[in-house]
């Protein structure tokens, strides 16, 4: 057997005794990262013409995850981030003013967690409930409001240990939802977010 297929078969059995095993290093990990949340804005159209757009927001974040196993996991979020929205029509540009986001979201996660690995790398797919609050009116609207949504969300991540219960992190979702706006009861738009948003912070498991 070469060193590549004894390495194949290495990380193949690692993988299938750390899904049944139960969690030796604790149920829980709470984590504090530093989030980018950025929109990816493709797509959407306005009952004026033009397209939304709403811009990104850096704010700190706090998840909790349980570990059924070493290797299956769920995670919450919670995060908000503010978000300044406009709808683009050439030559002009109409300001929708600010508006707040609170998506919480919940993951299934797989991690692969062989001790010979530089760090523990994992992977998740779930839902997010998008809550919008708090949108201010520029000068000349009289209203803007914003649907809460449901999106799907996608997710990849790693953990590296520091000590035997801190660990650092790396984590980037894609988060696919839309939300309907709604200005001065008339105007309406569809902007697709689909979002991306990536951070790093500290864990620790107990």
């Amino acid at each position: 057997m070469t060193m590549t297929h004894k390495n194949l078969w290495m990380a193949a059995a690692c993988t299938m005794l750390a899904g049944t095993a139960i969690a030796e290093d604790g149920n829980w990990m709470v984590r504090g990262r530093i989030i980018n949340l950025t929109p990816s804005n493709d797509g959407g159209e306005s009952s004026i013409g033009g397209k939304p757009y709403v811009g990104g927001d850096t704010m700190p974040e706090l998840d909790v995850t349980y570990f059924l196993t070493d290797s299956i996991a769920f995670e919450l979020i919670a995060a908000t981030t503010q978000h300044k929205a406009k709808v683009n029509k050439k030559p002009t540009t109409t300001d929708l003013g600010d508006v707040w986001l609170l998506p919480p979201t919940l993951t299934a996660q797989y991690h692969w967690n062989c001790d010979n690995w530089f760090a523990k790398p994992y992977v998740g797919a779930g839902i997010t409930y998008a809550h919008f609050y708090d949108a201010d009116t520029p000068v000349g609207i009289n209203s803007v409001k914003y649907d809460d949504a449901f999106g799907f969300a996608l997710q990849a991540g790693a953990d590296y240990k520091l000590t035997d219960n801190v660990y650092l992190n790396a984590d980037v979702k894609k988060i696919f939802l839309s939300t309907d706006v709604t200005v001065n009861d008339t105007i309406t738009a569809k902007a697709n977010l689909n979002p991306v948003v990536a951070g790093i912070g500290i864990g620790y498991r107990f």
